[in-house]
Order: structure tokens, then C-alpha cells, then sequence
């Protein structure tokens, strides 16, 4: 009890005096999850919309693929991408196994279902005459598509949050695509892996502490955005 106390109390004192390496290691954290999210939301958005307002051979197996794929562990992908990547992959001579966008690679598979698994709910949920309305007013497709967006925007807004959430917290792939390498890819949840199993736990504790709360603004703002959405209904 006693070395909790004092590894939860150095903890504290890490965060509050601005403790260098652990703020580079959040730095490092967030700046790829943003990264990955930014990348991944509008090619996820645009394939909701073309499976809730399309219709072509395979569309359900589509679907289906991508609600399984919710529950893809984040350690498979990060095999996959090593694999892909290493230096006997099919993909060796990029050279990016070990770097950071290995890292954004991993989360963009790992966020990419999740985005349009809720990004398709919020299209088919909405109106289908807002889309019927602005092609026939004149609008170009994508000046429909757009118009519909906004109409389901708080949908779209919480499928963000969802699947930044889901790749800030991912340890299997960030570990195996990344390395782990201090300054470089060492993010929030590798180096919470690390600072465990050598014994060390006040940065750990330190990390933890700023991933759940990051975790709790994130659930909060789910649960702000989708207050919104039903009012707006």
C-alpha cells in the first residue's frame, strides 16, 4: 500500500511540474492518433454514405464485413502491418517499419470500421427527402452528399470521437509497428507497457492518469453530441 501511495503521489508530482519526458510521450500520443483520425474520416464518411444511399451487388457483405471488423484486436493489426512492412514484406522498401507512420498506418485499420459502421447508421438515419431535394434543386452530387453531412452532423461528430477513443488507447499495434523507441514513437499506452514491466510505475501511473482523462472528455463530448442530436430532431 505503501509503495502505491508513493508511486501515485510521484505521479502527481510528474504531471503537475511539467516533467519533460512525459509530456513528449503524450505529445507523441496524440499527435499520431490526430494524424490517423484526420486521414481516416473522410474516406470512412464517404463510404457510409455510399452504403447507406447506394445500391450495387455486395453492399450487405459490405456491411457486414465492417461490423465485424469493430472487433478486430488492435495486436492482429499490428501484425498484419508488420508483415507488410518489414524488410521481406511486400511493402519493405518504404522503409517505414519503426516510425511514426507505421504507427498512423496501424490506427487508421484499426478506426477506419468504426467510422463507417456509425458514419452508415447516421446517413440511413437521416431523411432520405434532404438528399431527394438538393438534386433536384440543382445540386451536384457532392453538393448533396455535403448538404446531408450536415444534416447528420452530430452522428458523424460522435463517430469521430468514437473512433479517436478507440486508437488512443491501442497497445498491440503502436507497439509492434512502432518499436517503442523513446522520442520517436514511444506513445501514451507503450510507454505505460514499459514503465509496468520494469517495476517503474510512477510514469505509468502518471500516463494512465492523462489517458483516462482524456478518455472521460471524450465520453463526455460523446454524450454532449449526442444530447444535441436528439434535440435537433
Amino acid at each position: 500500500m505503501d509503495q502505491l501511495t508513493t508511486a501515485s503521489w510521484q505521479a502527481l508530482m510528474l504531471l503537475f511540474t511539467g516533467d519533460p519526458a512525459l509530456w513528449e510521450i503524450v505529445g507523441i500520443s496524440f499527435s499520431v492518433s490526430f494524424r490517423a483520425i484526420i486521414i481516416a474520416t473522410p474516406f470512412a464518411l464517404v463510404v457510409g454514405f455510399i452504403l447507406a444511399h447506394t445500391q450495387f451487388p455486395g453492399r450487405r457483405v459490405l456491411i457486414s464485413t465492417f461490423n465485424t471488423l469493430l472487433a478486430l484486436p488492435a495486436v492482429v493489426v499490428g501484425l498484419t502491418v508488420y508483415m507488410l512492412l518489414s524488410r521481406n514484406g511486400p511493402l519493405g522498401d518504404w522503409k517505414l517499419l519503426f516510425t511514426q507512420s507505421a504507427m498512423i498506418i496501424g490506427q487508421i485499420i484499426l478506426c477506419f470500421p468504426l467510422l463507417v459502421a456509425i458514419s452508415h447508421s447516421a446517413f440511413q438515419a437521416a431523411d432520405r427527402k434532404v438528399w431527394e431535394t438538393s438534386i433536384t434543386l440543382g445540386a451536384k452530387p457532392w453538393q448533396a452528399m455535403l448538404t446531408l453531412m450536415h444534416e447528420v452532423r452530430f452522428g458523424l461528430m460522435a463517430a469521430v470521437i468514437a473512433g479517436f477513443g478507440r486508437i488512443i488507447a491501442e497497445v498491440g499495434s503502436s507497439m509492434m509497428v512502432g518499436g517503442n523507441i523513446l522520442h520517436y514513437t514511444r506513445n501514451i499506452p507503450t510507454a505505460i507497457a514499459l514503465e509496468t514491466s520494469k517495476g517503474a510505475f510512477a510514469q505509468g501511473i502518471a500516463l494512465g492518469i492523462v489517458l483516462l482523462f482524456a478518455a472521460l472528455v471524450l465520453n463526455f463530448s460523446l454524450s454532449f453530441i449526442q444530447g444535441k442530436g436528439e434535440m435537433a430532431q
